[in-house]
């Protein structure tokens, strides 16, 4: 206690190690933090329905001084008399003027600590939030990060997907000294980041930050994602160039060879143009042979290949653990894959320890070569299941084999028991490999 607090005593107020409270002897509960750093603050103790709370009135500084510090504690005081707890009022007035961009943040956070789960009651795996985040600073800021949360209504919801979809927040921009960011909206786009606004929302609502989600009832449009799929000659095309991306990188391996057998004398032998790594060829083979994610077949371990049963048993995935059947073809390209010490991975980059990455770089010249333009790395996943559909299997068997735990996603293949399930990953992978090698 030092009386009643005066400018005088408050700018003669000095830090110590820690937090210290200089408390005024006329009003009771009201009091001077004085921080470590040498800040200082207004605050006020009081009880509220026999519970003790603090409330921060505000810094040392214009508009708090000790007089308007003491007047704004006095209100405070007759309004916890009252019956209402000015800590509430304080939280639904930072609340109402909270901004999308702020939420945005918090929903981010929340995401990032694992309190966000999806369907599959899992928390997102990280490329998920780099996607969300993206989608966050590409089109959701740009366009209603200024709004208050309260504010926002489904007509925005719906101003909002229309003006995504439309370009209005397309962007190509340098980002750094080599990146590039490329923002192209349209309608996939304006329908997806809607779907990411609804879960934000929904966030909101479980916060109480507002009562309701404006997202529901906004029409979006239909998400028209890729169905591309790899018919008979193009399958083979794509088995002629990744052959060729072999042959050139053997080649070049035993020019290397030789070269240094002579004492390496003179230049090194140049990579050719159509030498692949065959961590690269391989990984893209497995994906056709097993309908596997890329992440799965990248991050694909020696521990996790189960030879006995003819399963690839993932510890994790985009929809948790899984266990993949494979068939033989499958099997016998990643027994094919050199090891090396002190990496688990069965497709292995340059840096020790890690696996490949780059995969959708060497995709692009490949697909070039095979005359694929169109062909996204995911459309061999499509291929497989197209494969295992038209040749018979159920889509039930092949449900289980790409780990679909929705039945509707299966069902996107239908226009064209784990032992059958490993006997129809057998047939189509067996399909597939040979349609890679029918010239040869």
């Amino acid at each position: 206690m030092v009386g009643r607090l005066t400018l005088q005593i408050v700018k003669a107020a000095k830090s110590r190690e820690s937090r210290y409270t200089l408390w005024d002897t006329e009003l009771k509960g009201f009091g001077l933090r004085v921080n470590a750093d040498g800040t200082k603050s207004y605050a006020l103790k009081y009880l509220f329905r026999g519970r003790q709370r603090w409330h921060t009135i505000g810094k040392h500084g214009s508009p708090w001084t000790p007089d308007t510090a003491r007047n704004e504690a006095l209100r405070l005081l007759a309004q916890a008399r009252n019956g209402v707890d000015p800590q509430e009022v304080k939280q639904v007035q930072a609340n109402a003027d909270l901004t999308m961009a702020e939420l945005c943040d918090l929903y981010l956070a929340a995401a990032r600590a694992g309190q966000i789960l999806t369907k599959f009651d899992e928390p997102k795996k990280a490329s998920t939030l780099l996607t969300d985040a993206s989608r966050i600073e590409r089109h959701i800021k740009p366009l209603l990060g200024r709004k208050r949360v309260r504010e926002v209504t489904t007509d925005h919801i719906d101003a909002f997907l229309h003006d995504v979809a439309t370009g209005k927040t397309a962007l190509d921009v340098k980002t750094g000294r080599r990146g590039r960011a490329i923002v192209e909206g349209g309608r996939g786009a304006a329908t997806r980041t809607v779907g990411l606004l609804g879960g934000v929302f929904a966030f909101a609502v479980r916060k109480r930050l507002r009562p309701d989600n404006p997202v529901r009832g906004v029409q979006r449009f239909k998400d028209g994602r890729n169905e591309r799929f790899l018919s008979g000659q193009e399958l083979l095309r794509l088995g002629q160039a990744l052959a060729a991306c072999d042959e050139a990188w053997g080649q070049h391996a035993a020019d290397l060879a030789a070269w240094v057998e002579a004492g390496r004398r003179g230049p090194s032998p140049r990579t050719p143009t159509q030498a692949e790594s065959p961590s690269a060829t391989g990984a893209i083979r497995l994906l056709l042979l097993t309908g596997a994610r890329k992440s799965e077949v990248l991050q694909l371990e020696w521990a996790h290949v189960d030879r006995e049963h003819g399963y690839l048993r993932l510890p994790t995935s985009k929809t948790g653990a899984k266990a993949i059947p494979i068939g033989t073809a499958a099997l016998t390209l990643i027994e094919a894959q050199p090891r090396f010490a002190h990496n688990p991975y069965v497709f292995t980059g340059n840096i020790a320890g890690r696996h490949f990455v780059g995969l959708s770089k060497v995709w692009e010249r490949v697909r070039a070569r095979a005359d694929l333009p169109d062909v996204r790395l995911h459309d061999l996943r499509h291929s497989f299941a197209s494969v295992g559909a038209s040749s018979g299997n159920s889509l039930l068997l092949l449900g289980a084999i790409l780990g679909h735990r929705d039945p509707k996603t299966t069902q996107r293949y239908a226009h064209i028991a784990r032992d059958p399930a490993r006997a129809a990953a057998e047939h189509v992978s067996n399909l597939i490999a040979t349609s890679l090698t029918a010239s040869r």
